[in-house]
């Protein structure tokens, strides 16, 4: 049966365009019941089981299917998640609208309806003869679409009962919409909200605590007092944002003070416009992430940004007259050019929540059912959760989600999702750091691994196509202990006219990923593999990862070479690339290619090949240092671990050599040769990396901080800063000039990909260098092997297809590539903080150098260069407990203790002039 939808679309050039679409209706498509007559009992994927007992309901005791309408699928996805939840009908309608109103649930939806367990069953009621409808003359498409959930559950209890006389299975409406729900009991629709249905589920009484608190008035806490002003509504705040009375932008929440946030205002014209918001009330419920409206506070409202560390302390909720007297710690008198444009939240244009991670604060109040939750993530505000599991969650890691946050309540109202595990429980840790990193880290599933070479794998002849043999070359690798995904390898020899030829030698991921398949999109998604201390969650599969593309010594492999033949002053005089095939003869360690190098003995190819290399790679250095490359710094540190319990029992710096620094300059010298060539090629749609000079006033701590100990350090320019790092020395205090170092780190924006036809500023500030790219690391990074692909076109060894040359995509492919880059190294970060503490649990009290690194007004922030360790040491006050040290990441039950004994920090005030001198 065929029907056509008639409408009309106004054009760009202002005429009206008659569109119409045909609509195909069919009588052949499955309800999902196996065994089904009227059917005929044929089904693709997972169906519903034929007679569902579980979960046994109070309210409906017979077998039954459970058909949900789109606000149930959108709000209480974590209820349906639930193991104990099968048997559900997701209709195209309802799908259709998740599907427009949010992506992750959307996402969610479909792997329940994937999992043959769940039961999940999608029918396609739109195209059925007999459940499809048509909108009614004046009937709104929200009704349109109830009208058409009721009609679909209807047609299902009256089809089942074509089954057998004695069938006794109904289909379930769950609904929240009261309407609805009363609508669909007058045309004798069995109904019932998620909440009733959930509550008549006596077998499973722990899926109350997974509901969603959807009623704000229904949930704000008693006392009823009005703490925060109302939000705006949407059309007002637009309205607002084009007339110039709001602002638009990302709501920032401060990790050193809850009391305090920013906003990056949005749009061109307001480029890094930074407006600050302080106190509970300016703040309005804003959520980190959120995209909010902000209001512009008069010029004599205007704040600086502060100096005290606040942590929330979990205060009654009710007692805001405490918040109260804590903000007016926040106001102190300041020079008014250190004042900052300031403002409040007046609405919420998005909201950006996702589950939380964290740890339950049981209430004081015994039998109490609702507790405060105290996510992992400093930045995001406690929540207040209803659970019947206190006991048994207390000390543990658990997920809650966000419902709400009403006007009278100081906290969000949210849900317990699910248990994660024992606290401080290496696993359990692990698992938080890449939820709360969003990092993608489920197994990869069958349908990448099918693309996949089958094993055993060879080199064959048509592999060799458009491709150099370059297997008799001396390439070695040379990469940290243990290192398996091995990327690059590099030769160096001499030609007959004296020149010398250096090749750095690129695993060929691009020849087993190809665009668009699973593989290449899960690779895309992934964009980077995330190195924790003791795994790693790999891009790709592991037997591209650590096997076919790993440039292993003694075995053939695939790779990318960028080969440069050049003079004995690293002159490069000619450059050219090629798909290759190689054989590493060497997979050394750093170590052990500095022992080669410095080896009165060694005189055997690979060590004269390394020699060559370290000699021309200390004069790229010097050029590269000379034109304004920066040397930076900051504490890294390596653990050694017991080989049973894996626990770390030994800590310490990571010693930089030589043959790092080798290594280093022949993959930057690849990079921009690779970069220069792309961009040649495809000026519109290269991949390319960039690093923005960072503002003046990025640079205050560090020139303030040189300041003090008689220093002057230039920002004009990278070059400026360069050679002020380098002469930044004392006697006195040796470590004064890593100090600064790592300081100006700080003071750095974050280098970025972009797409070069949507960007006209190419530079990177950091090496210096007008033009940078990604090439050398393809199993480990996604934009390598974008680039791969670029320059596999450049040089006719590979063709082109629709989305490389889509400059628009490729700027959508960069967000996601710099936001999963972002995260890696945030997840990095904290697996180091977490083994850090790990290591001083068994260690007690521990006494170790500490250098100041920022005077707050009620804390110091100290670095322990030992151990690479960075936290906030807070002033002792009268009744608190003694000063230990606080740091990022932080694990209850973990503390490192401060030996404060030499430090006359009782005096705040007193303590904070002598830092200051």
């Amino acid at each position: 049966m065929l029907k056509s939808k008639t409408f009309l679309k106004k054009t760009r050039a202002g005429g009206v365009m008659k569109i119409v679409r045909e609509h195909y209706l069919r009588d052949d498509i499955g309800c999902g019941a196996p065994g089904c007559a009227a059917c005929g009992g044929a089904h693709e994927g997972p169906v519903l089981e034929p007679q569902p007992l579980d979960p046994a309901s109070s309210l409906c005791p017979q077998p039954h299917y459970l058909l949900p309408d789109t606000n149930v699928l959108l709000h209480q996805i974590d209820v349906l998640e639930d193991p104990a939840i099968r048997n559900v009908i997701v209709l195209q309608t309802v799908l259709q609208e998740v599907r427009n109103r949010s992506a992750p649930v959307y996402k969610r939806i479909r792997d329940l309806t994937s999992n043959q367990e769940k039961h999940f069953y999608t029918f396609t009621n739109e195209h059925h003869r007999e459940t499809y409808i048509e909108q009614k003359q004046g009937e709104n498409s929200n009704d349109r679409n109830d009208r058409a959930i009721r009609v679909a559950a209807k047609w299902y209890n009256e089809h089942l009962k074509k089954m057998s006389a004695e069938n006794e299975l109904q289909v379930i409406l769950i609904t929240n919409d009261r309407k609805n729900k009363e609508k669909a009991i007058e045309e004798g629709i069995p109904a019932f909200t998620c909440e009733e249905y959930v509550k008549s589920l006596t077998a499973n009484p722990e899926l109350i605590d997974r509901l969603a608190c959807l009623s704000e008035e229904g949930n704000e806490i008693e006392s009823g007092k009005i703490i925060f002003s109302e939000h705006l509504p949407l059309s007002k705040l637009q309205q607002g944002i084009k007339s110039g009375t709001y602002l638009q932008g990302t709501f920032r929440a401060s990790r050193e003070n809850y009391l305090e946030a920013t906003v990056w205002v949005h749009g061109d014209a307001e480029e890094n416009k930074e407006i600050i918001l302080q106190g509970l009330k300016n703040l309005n419920r804003a959520i980190h992430e959120d995209i909010v409206a902000v209001e512009l506070l008069p010029k004599n409202q205007w704040v600086a940004p502060s100096s005290v560390v606040l942590q929330d302390e979990g205060q009654n909720e009710d007692d805001v007259e405490k918040e109260e007297e804590t903000e007016r710690i926040l106001k102190t008198a300041v020079n008014e050019k250190m004042l900052k444009p300031t403002g409040r939240v007046v609405g919420i244009i998005k909201r950006n929540w996702r589950p939380y991670c964290g740890m339950l604060s049981k209430s004081d109040i015994k039998e109490s059912r609702r507790h405060l939750f105290t996510p992992a993530e400093k930045r995001i505000p406690r929540i207040r959760i209803e659970t019947r599991q206190a006991s048994a969650l207390e000390g543990r890691r658990i997920i809650v989600a966000i419902d709400g946050w009403p006007r009278n309540s100081r906290y969000p109202n949210g849900h317990f999702v699910k248990n994660l595990g024992e606290v401080g429980d290496k696993e359990t840790e692990t698992e938080v750091l890449l939820l709360e990193h969003d990092v993608p880290h489920q197994p990869f599933s069958q349908a990448v691994l099918s693309f996949l070479p089958k094993m055993p794998w060879s080199i064959t002849e048509s592999d060799m196509k458009n491709r150099e043999d370059l297997r008799h070359l001396c390439v070695c690798s040379v990469d940290p202990p243990g290192c398996t995904d091995i990327d690059d390898a590099l030769h160096c020899r001499e030609l007959e006219n004296g020149n010398l030829e250096v090749g750095v030698h690129i695993a060929d991921v691009s020849h087993f990923i190809r665009p668009g398949n699973a593989l290449d999109q899960e690779s895309a998604r992934r964009g980077t593999t995330v190195y924790l201390c003791e795994k790693r969650i790999d891009m790709v599969p592991e037997l591209l990862s650590s096997n076919l593309c790993s440039l292993r010594c003694n075995v053939d492999r695939l790779a990318f070479s960028c080969i440069w033949e050049m003079n004995h002053n690293a002159e490069i005089l000619k450059t050219r690339f090629t798909k290759s095939a190689i054989n590493s003869k060497a997979s050394l360690t750093y170590a052990e290619a500095q022992m080669r190098i410095d080896s009165a003995t060694m005189n055997d190819d690979i060590t004269i090949s390394l020699r060559g290399l370290n000699k021309l790679a200390k004069i790229l250095k010097k050029r590269r240092i000379e034109k304004g490359a920066l040397t930076l710094s900051s504490p890294e540190v390596r653990f050694h671990m017991d080989s049973e319990t894996h626990d770390p029992i030994d800590l310490q710096t990571k010693e930089l050599r030589e043959t790092n620094s080798m290594v280093e300059e022949f993959m930057l010298l690849a990079n921009i040769s690779v970069a220069k060539k792309i961009h040649e090629e495809f000026s519109e749609h290269a991949l390319l990396r960039k690093h923005p000079a960072p503002p003046p006033s990025n640079y205050e701590i560090l020139v303030k901080a040189a300041k003090s100990k008689n220093l002057e350090v230039k920002t004009d320019t990278a070059k400026a800063l360069a050679d002020s790092l380098d002469q930044a020395d004392s006697a006195t205090f040796p470590y004064l000039n890593t100090l600064l170092r790592i300081l100006a780190t700080r003071c750095m924006m974050q280098a970025v990909y972009f797409c070069s036809g949507m960007d006209n500023d190419f530079h990177h500030y950091g090496l210096a260098s007008p033009i940078y790219t990604h090439f050398t690391s393809p199993i480990r990074r996604y934009a390598d092997i974008i680039v791969h692909r670029l320059l596999a076109v450049a040089i006719g060894a590979d063709c082109t297809y629709p989305e490389l040359t889509d400059k628009h995509k490729l700027a959508d492919l960069c967000k996601n590539l710099n936001f999963r880059h972002k995260m890696a190294q945030y997840a990095q970060r904290a697996s180091v903080a977490f083994h850090t503490q790990l290591f001083f649990k068994s260690k007690g009290i521990v006494s170790e150098e500490a250098y100041i690194l920022f005077v707050k007004k009620n804390a110091i922030v100290v670095l322990i260069p030992k151990y690479g360790l960075e936290g906030t040491v807070f002033f002792e006050e009268k009744d608190k407990p003694k000063p230990r040290l606080i740091y990022d990441d932080e694990i209850p039950g973990i503390s490192i203790p401060i030996n404060t004994s030499n430090m006359d920090i009782s005096e705040p005030e007193k303590k904070k002039k002598k830092l200051e001198k």
